[in-house]
């Protein structure tokens, strides 16, 4: 699993005019927060928690940034700064960082968003040992002011050609990559990524694509920028998959609090990876009253699920944020024993979960293997499903496209 990215932020923003003449182009605020929140909620969200901020332009802004934003806060961020000494080009920036950079990491211009799966890019590592860097494209009509890549069967970039100026159509670089750190050998203290690096990775056949049709803004002009302040608000307002655990990602084998005692449903990976392929917020939401009998402990539940994080990096796949509910009426061990609105049927966890991220409740959905689990989500406003085994993916594949349908 990649944990750490670096961002773009160096750029003087000249097509912004005023704008940007005293400001960073990442710092400007697109509704009522610095553009680089939006760019750090989703990497805190994917989870990687360690970010290089590499600046050039009014840096000390940056700085102040890097101490002051609340994302840092909220996903446990861990922000550095690193300055380049004179201007040198978005690989010169890198190579200026060169010794702060891991072994992988995810590379995002400062100024443009592409709402993806970030998971997908570093699976494309994993899976091809000889790819230096994975890029995410995405095809527009009009290519004039971005890189335009050439694909082959494989997804392998066959060709390169930065901002070519003239109207066609095309897959553009998306702006968001995963490198291995072999790229730091390509590099030198003043270069340009896309025009000295790239085309030497083309031609060596070792940058790799993933196409993605999903949202995309660049800010760098201004009517991008005024597009901006409706858009991404409305982009970030996102539909979340409420998925019950056992019996619906595992076999319901009787308080499953050990990997152990964990088996996966059949295509439960793949369900997750289909539901953050489609911007879906992807929760758990789980009773798990084997706290309350003292069969294990909340610590267990803890290193469980980390266990499941990681399994689920490997398969290009995260989950985005779990509640559960230890307690029980009847609970052996007394510090658990209460009645709660966070035990389904009751809503609670649901509810929480909404007063916590921007969900679109209207498009949301929940998946359960019991009628307890459905009678919560529906006490929640959330259209819920009951799932009574078999293939997960398949399941969830058959509703992906009832609910595109009706909505």
């Amino acid at each position: 699993m990649i944990t750490q990215a670096a961002i773009l932020c160096g750029g003087l923003g000249s097509r912004l005019g005023s704008l940007t003449a005293r400001t960073p182009k990442p710092l400007l605020k697109v509704g009522d927060r610095p553009f680089l929140d939006v760019l750090l909620f989703e990497l805190g969200r994917h989870g990687v928690k360690n970010i290089l901020l590499l600046a050039a332009f009014e840096a000390e802004q940056i700085i102040a940034y890097a101490k002051s934003t609340p994302v840092k806060e909220r996903f446990g961020l861990d922000i550095e700064v690193a300055i380049e000494p004179e201007r040198a080009g978005t690989g010169g920036a890198l190579w200026h960082a060169r010794d702060r950079l891991n072994e992988q990491f995810y590379l995002l211009n400062g100024d443009s968003w592409f709402d993806i799966n970030l998971l997908g890019l570093s699976s494309i590592l994993a899976g091809s040992p000889a790819t230096v860097g994975a890029l995410a494209v995405r095809h527009l009509a009009d290519t004039s002011r971005y890189g335009v890549v050439t694909l082959a069967a494989d997804q392998t970039i066959i060709d390169f050609a930065p901002r070519p100026g003239q109207n066609q159509s095309g897959f553009v670089s998306g702006g968001v990559y995963a490198w291995r750190s072999d790229l730091v050998d390509l590099l030198q203290p003043n270069c340009s990524l896309e025009e000295h690096v790239l085309p030497r990775l083309v031609a060596e056949r070792k940058l790799r694509a993933m196409p993605a049709d999903s949202y995309f803004i660049d800010i760098g002009v201004p009517e991008a920028f005024s597009r901006a302040q409706s858009e991404i608000p409305r982009q970030q307002q996102r539909p979340a998959a409420f998925l019950d655990r056992d019996g619906v990602l595992n076999h319901d084998d009787g308080y499953v609090g050990t990997r152990e005692r964990f088996r996966w449903i059949d295509g439960a990976q793949e369900a997750i990876r289909a539901f953050n392929e489609k911007g879906f917020f992807v929760f758990i939401v789980t009773n798990q009253a084997g706290v309350a009998r003292g069969l294990y402990t909340e610590n267990d539940i803890h290193q469980l699920h980390a266990q499941i994080d990681r399994e689920l990096s490997q398969s290009g796949a995260h989950i985005d944020d779990l509640r559960y509910c230890p307690y029980h009426e009847e609970a052996a061990d007394l510090r658990y024993r209460k009645v709660t609105d966070w035990r389904k049927p009751a809503p609670g966890m649901i509810l929480d979960l909404l007063k916590t991220w921007p969900v679109d409740s209207a498009k949301s959905l929940l998946v359960g293997d019991k009628e307890s689990d459905c009678a919560a989500g529906i006490a929640a406003g959330i259209s819920s499903y009951q799932f009574n085994g078999g293939d997960l993916a398949q399941f969830v594949s058959a509703l992906l496209a009832r609910t595109a349908v009706s909505g």
